[in-house]
């Protein structure tokens, strides 16, 4: 199956260069390249975009902007487009807003051919990508805005700690509180005696018990409803 890709940046030399790039494997197919976040979102309606590529920092409407109306959309069912995010910068605070916007992760820019097909196919898969170094920064991010917020639900009225779990497996339960430590699906595996192919069953269905988009979102997500507490777990059962 190939995946059908926008690119969304303002620099039109860079642009060109991810389209040579991608164009070159089978598995990619890119039906548009765009300069800024409305052209972005316009041509997500217009196409049957699987991954748009969206840049931060654009000109008129910006790239977190595009993000969080795009994966609205989708989750309207009008547009089936995910959002892969790439930026100069891993550290860059845009990004962290871009992921709370619904992007299903994100990467530098300096990222090798090679692993950016490999993200794009993960994301169009329905995994999320983070660009490695930055995994630690991005849960301290999500680590410090819950502190400052008072370390309980993000929403008034939003079920906390064991009435949030309660859609989930004891398993279940288990991979939420690894996932939120920041462990891969092979860590996980190790950690509960688990298959890998097995890791990712329970990942699924945590997905679409808790109506989330992907595992960086169940991150979020444990730690906007006081499931996990900063320097906490919630500890395998």
């Amino acid at each position: 199956m190939t995946v059908r890709v926008l690119i969304a940046d303002d620099q039109e030399l860079l642009r060109a260069s991810l389209e040579t790039v991608l164009g070159a494997d089978e598995r990619i197919d890119v039906i548009a390249n765009v300069d800024d976040g409305d052209a972005a979102i316009e041509a997500c309606r217009a196409h049957r975009v699987d991954v748009a590529l969206m840049d931060v920092r654009m000109p008129r409407v910006n790239g977190i902007e595009a993000t969080r109306e795009i994966v609205a959309l989708a989750a309207e069912g009008r547009l089936r487009t995910r959002v892969l995010v790439l930026t100069t910068f891993d550290l860059d605070e845009y990004v962290f807003a871009a992921i709370e916007a619904g992007a299903s992760g994100f990467l530098t820019k300096d990222a090798r051919p090679a692993e950016l097909v490999d993200a794009i196919c993960r994301v169009h898969d329905g995994d999320a990508v983070v660009a490695p170094r930055a995994t630690a920064a991005l849960l301290q991010h999500v680590r410090r805005a819950h502190a400052a917020s008072g370390g309980g639900p993000a929403c008034p009225g939003a079920p906390g700690g064991p009435t949030a779990l309660a859609p989930l497996s004891p398993r279940e339960r288990d991979v939420v509180s690894l996932l939120a430590a920041g462990a891969s699906n092979d860590e996980i595996g190790e950690r509960l005696y688990l298959t890998t192919n097995t890791v990712k069953t329970h990942v699924k269905s945590i997905l679409a018990k808790l109506g989330l988009p992907d595992r960086i979102h169940v991150v979020i997500w444990a730690y906007e409803h006081g499931v996990v507490r900063p320097g906490e777990g919630v500890g395998p059962s």
